[in-house]
C-alpha cells in the first residue's frame, strides 16, 4: 500500500490539505485515496524523543516520558485494525508536525520503522516558499505562542555557516510551566530547506523526498485541489473546493507589544512561580492589539542572502520551487517596530494582575499532580501487572499500563480533568418529597407517555422501576424480553395481565441484536404508534425530572417547544453495597460520576425521549433515526438543562459534548453496576463459566463511579413506595417477584463458589480510583478497543 505524507512544515499548509481531504473525502475514495482521520499530532509524538517536549505536547498532556512508546504501539494496533478495511490503495496525511517539529535522525528513523511493515511505498512531499516570507509569517505565530526575542535572532544566525546547525544549537532546556519552548523561542531550523532534504532523505531514500512550491493564496482558493493532485500525482477530476479563509498578517508594532508582553509574563510566572493559563496569555494578546503595516519580508534580506545558493541548487533539482523560493526585493534591514502611544507593559500588566492572581496555578500544585500521577501509577501497576503464563497477555497489560499512565498525566492537565463544578442544581442536600400526581385521563386512542425497553433476566428490579416511572408520569410500557430464565416473563406478564405493562417475547430475533429487533418491531404496535411521548431506556436506567413536582408535565412544561430531549446518563456506582437486597434501587445508590466529564464516551452518552409526530421513521438505541426531509426545520433538540441542541443532534450523535451537556431539568440516572453481586450475575450471564478482563474487571472500572454524591432522585420515593406497594397487593405478583429475587441469591451463592467468579469479586471490591484515574483507564481501554 501506498501512503504520502505532507510534512508541511507550515501548518497553514497542512491545515488546508486536511480541510481539501474532508471535503473531497468521498471521490478521493473513488479514486483508489484514503483519507483516514488519523491523529497527526499524536502521531508526531509517537516519534518524537521522550525528553523533546514542546509547547503542543506540554498543551495536548503529552509530555509523559512513556508517550513516544505508548502512542508507537497505539498507530500499530491503529494501522492493524483500519488498513485492511480501507477501499484504497493509497493512503494520505496531513502533518506539518512532522516536519517543523521532528529533526533528530533518530525520530525520523522512528517514524520510518513505524510505517514501513504497513507501507511498501512511502513517499514525502513538504511545501516550501522562501524563507524570508515564510520566517515572517512564523515570527507572527510565535509571537502569539509567547516567543519573548526579536528577529534579531534569525538576523544573526543568517551570518553563521550552517542555519541548522547554528539554529539546533540554541535550543536548551524546555521549561514547560513558565512558557519557554525551544520550538515557540528559538529560530525555525527547517528553514534550512537543503538540511530538511537531505534529512529527510537518510530516513526514508532520496527518490522518496519530493519539495512543492507553495502558494498559499492558490492552495486556499477554490482551485487548491490542483495542488493537492499534482502532490499525489494523480489526475485532477475534482471539481472546485470550498475557499478557506486566508490569515491576515499581525501589525508589526502589535507583534512588539506583544513580544513585551511575553517577557514580562514570563518574568512574572518565573519570579511567582505559577502558571499563567493560554486563555490569559491570549486575552492579554488581544488588549494590546493596536493597527498598523505587518513586517516585510524585503527587510529580512539577510536571511534570504544566506540560503541564496542553497536554493539556488534545490530549483535545479526541482524546477518547480523557482517562483516560490523567489525573494522579495530587499528593503530597509528589519528593526522591531515602535509599539504606539507610550506603551509601556508595566501598565497592561497591572491591569490583568487580579486575573492573573485568580486564575494561574502554582507550581506546587502541578508538582502535587505529578506526585498524584506517581501515586496513581502504583494503583494501576497493582491492577495490571499480573503473573501470566501467557506471554502475548503480559505483553498486553504492558501496553495498556503505559497508557494508562500517560493519560492520566494527560486528564490531569487537560480540560479532559473532571469536575462537579457544573449546573445550578444542589445534589447533596435533600429537598422537599415530591407529591404523588393524578394518573393522567387519556383522550381516546392515545396511549400517552410511552417507555418502550428490553430485558434479559432483571426480576429483582422490574418493579420498582415500573413503579417509579408510573409514579412520575409514564403512561404505558412496551416490553420485550429474550432468553429469560430468573423470572422476568413471569412477572412482565403478570404485569400484563393487571394492564400495566405491554409484553412481548423476542427470543426468536433476527439481525445484528435482539435489541434492534424489538425496536423494528414495535414501530407497528398500537402503544407505538399512538403514543405522544416515546423513549427507550433500559431497567438500569431512571428518568430523573430537576424541575417543578419531578414529574414529566413539568418537564414539558419547561421546554414546551421541545421535540426531542437528550437525557445525559448520570452514572451511579456500587456505594460500597456488596450484597444483593430486595430495597430500592435509587435508595442504596447515591454516589456517581462528576457532573463535568466529557471522557471517556460512555459517561455523556444520552437517551433521547421524543415527541411522536412522525419525524423520524427509525427507533434506534440512543435516539430516533431518519429524519424526514419535511420535518427539518420542525425538530427541536433540547439538552437535559433545556438548551437548543438541534444542530448538534437532529441526524446523529448520542453523546452530550462539552457544548451541550446539560442536567439542570433532567438527567438519566443509570445504575449500570448495582451492587457488588448483581454485577457478578451480570457479567455471567450469557457467558458460560468464562471471565476475560474484557467483561470483567474492565468493565466494573468503567462503571464504578463513586466519587460524587447525588441524592435529587431520591425526592421521588415516597410516591414511589406508594405505586409500589399498589402493584404488590396483587399476590401473584408478588410471588413472582419473590421468586425472580430468590434466584438471583442463588445465582450469587454459586457464582461466590466459582474460584475466578471469587476472584473476580474481591478485585473489584479492591480497585480504589479517584474519577481521574478512573477517566484515564477507562480511556485506556476506548483506545485499545
Amino acid at each position: 500500500m501506498k501512503l504520502t505524507l505532507l510534512i508541511g512544515p507550515t501548518e497553514r499548509a497542512a491545515m488546508r490539505f486536511r480541510g481539501l481531504f474532508k471535503q473531497k473525502a468521498g471521490a478521493l475514495e473513488k479514486a483508489g485515496i484514503a483519507v483516514p482521520d488519523w491523529n497527526h499530532v499524536r502521531l508526531y509524538a509517537a516519534c518524537a524523543n521522550p525528553d523533546e517536549v514542546g509547547i503542543l505536547r506540554f498543551r495536548r498532556g503529552l509530555d509523559n516520558p512513556l508517550v513516544q512508546k505508548t502512542l508507537t504501539s497505539e498507530f500499530q494496533t491503529l494501522f492493524e485494525k483500519e488498513l485492511p478495511a480501507l477501499k484504497a490503495d493509497h493512503v494520505v496525511l496531513a502533518s506539518a508536525q512532522l516536519g517543523n517539529l521532528l529533526h533528530a535522525p533518530e525520530e525520523l528513523d522512528r517514524l520510518s520503522a513505524l510505517l514501513s511493515p504497513y507501507f511498501d511505498d512511502i513517499r514525502i512531499v513538504a511545501h516550501l516558499d522562501e524563507q524570508a516570507r515564510i520566517l515572517s509569517q512564523h515570527y507572527t505565530t510565535a509571537i502569539l505562542e509567547g516567543r519573548r526575542h526579536t528577529l534579531q535572532q534569525e538576523i544573526d544566525l543568517a551570518g553563521q555557516k550552517s542555519w541548522w546547525k547554528g539554529a539546533l544549537a540554541q535550543r536548551g532546556k524546555n521549561e514547560p510551566f513558565f512558557g519557554i519552548f525551544n520550538d515557540v523561542q528559538c529560530p525555525p531550523y527547517w528553514l534550512d530547506y537543503k538540511s530538511l532534504l537531505s534529512t529527510w532523505e537518510k530516513a526514508f531514500g532520496k527518490k522518496n523526498v519530493t519539495l512543492r512550491p507553495l502558494d498559499l493564496e492558490a492552495l486556499s482558493g477554490e482551485n487548491g485541489i490542483a495542488e493537492l493532485c499534482k502532490s499525489l500525482r494523480i489526475k485532477n477530476s475534482f471539481g472546485k473546493a470550498e475557499p478557506s479563509r486566508l490569515f491576515s498578517p499581525e501589525p508589526a508594532p502589535s507583534l512588539t507589544r506583544m513580544r513585551h508582553m511575553n517577557e514580562m509574563l514570563i518574568r512574572l510566572s518565573q519570579a511567582r512561580e505559577i502558571i499563567i493559563p493560554h486563555d490569559i496569555w491570549n486575552q492579554v494578546h488581544r488588549n494590546v492589539r493596536v493597527s498598523g503595516d505587518p513586517i516585510a519580508p524585503g527587510s529580512l534580506f539577510a536571511v534570504s542572502d544566506h540560503f541564496k545558493a542553497d536554493n539556488a541548487a534545490l530549483i535545479k533539482r526541482f524546477p518547480g520551487l523557482a517562483s516560490a523560493l523567489v525573494p522579495d526585493p530587499p528593503l530597509e534591514p528589519w528593526q522591531e517596530a515602535e509599539p504606539k502611544n507610550g506603551f509601556r507593559a508595566t501598565q497592561y500588566l497591572a491591569a490583568f494582575s487580579h486575573l492573573l492572581q485568580k486564575r494561574s496555578t502554582s507550581v506546587s500544585k502541578k508538582r502535587a499532580e505529578a506526585a498524584a500521577a506517581k501515586e496513581a501509577s502504583e494503583k494501576f501497576e497493582d491492577l495490571l501487572i499480573e503473573k501470566s503464563a501467557d506471554a502475548g497477555e503480559a505483553k498486553a497489560n504492558e501496553r495498556l499500563l503505559n497508557r494508562v499512565k500517560v493519560n492520566h498525566q494527560m486528564v490531569l492537565s487537560t480540560n479532559f480533568k473532571p469536575h462537579n463544578n457544573l449546573g445550578a442544581v444542589n445534589e447533596e442536600e435533600l429537598a422537599a418529597a415530591y407529591t404523588p400526581m393524578q394518573p393522567h385521563k387519556l383522550k381516546k386512542g392515545s396511549a400517552g407517555n410511552v417507555i418502550v425497553g428490553c430485558m434479559k433476566n432483571e426480576a429483582p428490579y422490574i418493579i420498582e422501576w415500573v413503579a417509579y416511572h408510573r409514579a412520575m408520569g409514564v403512561d404505558n410500557f412496551l416490553i420485550y424480553t429474550n432468553d429469560c430464565t430468573d423470572g422476568t416473563d413471569e412477572i412482565l406478564g403478570r404485569l400484563m395481565k393487571m394492564g400495566i405493562v405491554e409484553h412481548r417475547n423476542n427470543d426468536n430475533w433476527k439481525g445484528n441484536s435482539p435489541q434492534q429487533h424489538a425496536l423494528n418491531n414495535s414501530l407497528n404496535e398500537p402503544l407505538i404508534k399512538n403514543a405522544e411521548w416515546i423513549a427507550h431506556i433500559d431497567v438500569d436506567e431512571f428518568m430523573n425530572v430537576r424541575t417543578g413536582n419531578g414529574t414529566l408535565d413539568d418537564l414539558f412544561a419547561a421546554v414546551p417547544d421541545a421535540t426531542n430531549i437528550a437525557m445525559t446518563w448520570r452514572l451511579f456506582g456500587h456505594n460500597g453495597v456488596t450484597r444483593l437486597q430486595d430495597e430500592f434501587v435509587i435508595d442504596q445508590f447515591d454516589t456517581c460520576a462528576p457532573k463535568y466529564c466529557p471522557k471517556p464516551h460512555t459517561v455523556w452518552g444520552f437517551k433521547t425521549m421524543f415527541r411522536n409526530i412522525g419525524a423520524y421513521s427509525k427507533i434506534s438505541c440512543h435516539r430516533p433515526n431518519k429524519l424526514d426531509e419535511k420535518f427539518e426545520k420542525k425538530v427541536k433538540w433540547v439538552n437535559g438543562s433545556g438548551h437548543d441542541m438541534t444542530s448538534d443532534a437532529a441526524h446523529n450523535g448520542w453523546r452530550s459534548s462539552k457544548k451541550n451537556v446539560g442536567y439542570d431539568l433532567l438527567q438519566l440516572n443509570h445504575y449500570a453496576l448495582r451492587s457488588a453481586e448483581s454485577f457478578l450475575i451480570k457479567r455471567q450471564r450469557g457467558r458460560a463459566l468464562h471471565v476475560d478482563r474484557s467483561i470483567g474487571i474492565n468493565y466494573w472500572i468503567r462503571m464504578d463511579w463513586s466519587d460524587f454524591r447525588d441524592i435529587t432522585i431520591k425526592r421521588n420515593i415516597p410516591r414511589l413506595q406508594a405505586e409500589y406497594d399498589s402493584l404488590m397487593e396483587d399476590a401473584a405478583l408478588m410471588k413472582a417477584h419473590q421468586d425472580g429475587l430468590a434466584w438471583h441469591k442463588a445465582k450469587a451463592a454459586e457464582l461466590h463458589e466459582m474460584p475466578e467468579f471469587r476472584d473476580l469479586y474481591q478485585q473489584a471490591l479492591d480497585v480504589d480510583l479517584n474519577e481521574i484515574e478512573r477517566v484515564a483507564y477507562a480511556l485506556s481501554l476506548d483506545m485499545e478497543s
